[in-house]
């Protein structure tokens, strides 16, 4: 029962702490702009705990806590026939609305960049230096006679200063006759490689056949903060290639996890230390972000999509073509939940046991 109870009482809290977080950029953004905020409320149905603070928002804890929602004053109101208070969304400006809309996802991406910030204040930023652990039988670098604890300091006159930079290289160069300079014992020598190539989704790439372990460095405020930004901006470039493989390609759809998945993963994560628990929420927070940027009806990028037809067409989307829009996305949403929820429990062999059973 606890081997069950600890990867969803991980998810509740991660998934609840994200949520917040997201929920709390919209209500900043809304009061920044005079927009009345009656309820903030973490998670679905009745509310467990509240409280009234002097602005009257009514801040909530409610039942169902795999959520939340910002409730303002005239939000939905999209009739011009509605009566317009002072203080409602529907009496904002334009521009108002879409902060407010935009801010959630935001919110998001600023915890990301603040939770990599303490991560690498605290345990160190991971940097993998071109430095061999081990050689795989057989594979190009077996046969240029690389050793473990060889050290790549520049490949065809460019010099190596990473791991990273050295997978770059070699990927890029399928079935090439490279230059490696090697360090080793103090001594550096020159090594012609003949590159292997290996498939990868439907592309050849170079293949060297070797490993590496990473090292922790801890860094500075100021230095942590620069490389907290940049990981979150390689996390989005992550994030928006894999979505050209799955619209463009149509690649990928059966590695998606959903509430189950995600759920399995911050287990096992969770029992592993604090540390890579850290990296495991910028990371959801950055989809999170990302995803409800995504112009579907019924996410805040659908929102922000019909303030931005508005602004360009100067009038407002008609009252059945927004309803129209978020049954669609709506039925899109419940989909793709169905299809992550499938993946997950064929991942976890659900089906396979059921099928065994019959």
């Amino acid at each position: 029962m606890l081997h069950f109870l600890i990867p969803v009482l991980g998810f509740v809290g991660c998934i609840g702490l994200l949520i917040f977080f997201h929920e709390l950029g919209h209500y900043l953004a809304a009061r920044s702009q005079g927009v009345t905020v009656e309820v903030f409320s973490i998670g679905f149905g009745p509310a467990l705990l509240k409280y009234r603070a002097r602005s009257g928002t009514v801040w909530q804890l409610s039942a169902l806590p795999l959520g939340g929602y910002v409730k303002m004053q005239g939000w939905g109101d999209t009739e011009d026939t509605t009566p317009v208070e002072p203080g409602s969304f529907a009496a904002a400006p334009l521009s108002a609305k879409a902060v407010i809309v935009a801010a959630g996802p935001l919110a998001n991406l600023a915890l990301a960049v603040l939770l990599y910030a303490f991560l690498f204040m605290s345990a160190g930023k991971p940097v993998t230096p071109a430095v061999f652990t081990s050689i795989q039988p057989h594979s190009a670098a077996a046969a240029a006679g690389f050793m473990p604890g060889d050290k790549v300091v520049a490949i065809g006159g460019t010099r190596v200063s990473d791991f990273s930079q050295l997978q770059r290289i070699v990927t890029q160069n399928p079935d090439a006759e490279l230059d490696f300079t090697i360090l080793r014992g103090g001594r550096e020598f020159s090594q012609q490689v003949d590159l292997g190539a290996v498939r990868q989704d439907g592309t050849h790439i170079g293949h060297l056949g070797v490993t590496a372990k990473p090292v922790f460095i801890r860094l500075g405020p100021v230095s942590a903060i620069g490389a907290a930004f940049q990981q979150t901006g390689a996390v989005i470039t992550s994030w928006g290639a894999e979505m050209r493989r799955l619209i463009v390609r149509h690649q990928g759809l059966s590695d998606l996890s959903g509430p189950i998945g995600i759920a399995e993963v911050t287990g096992q994560v969770a029992a592993m230390g604090w540390g890579p628990l850290v990296d495991l929420l910028a990371f959801l927070s950055i989809n999170l972000g990302l995803v409800n940027l995504i112009p579907i009806p019924i996410l805040d990028g659908g929102h922000l999509l019909f303030y931005g037809w508005e602004a360009v067409m100067r009038r407002k989307v008609s009252g059945q073509a927004r309803e129209m829009g978020l049954r669609l996305g709506a039925l899109l949403i419940l989909t793709l939940f169905l299809v992550t929820t499938f993946n997950d429990l064929t991942r976890i062999g659900v089906f396979a046991w059921f099928s065994h059973l019959l």
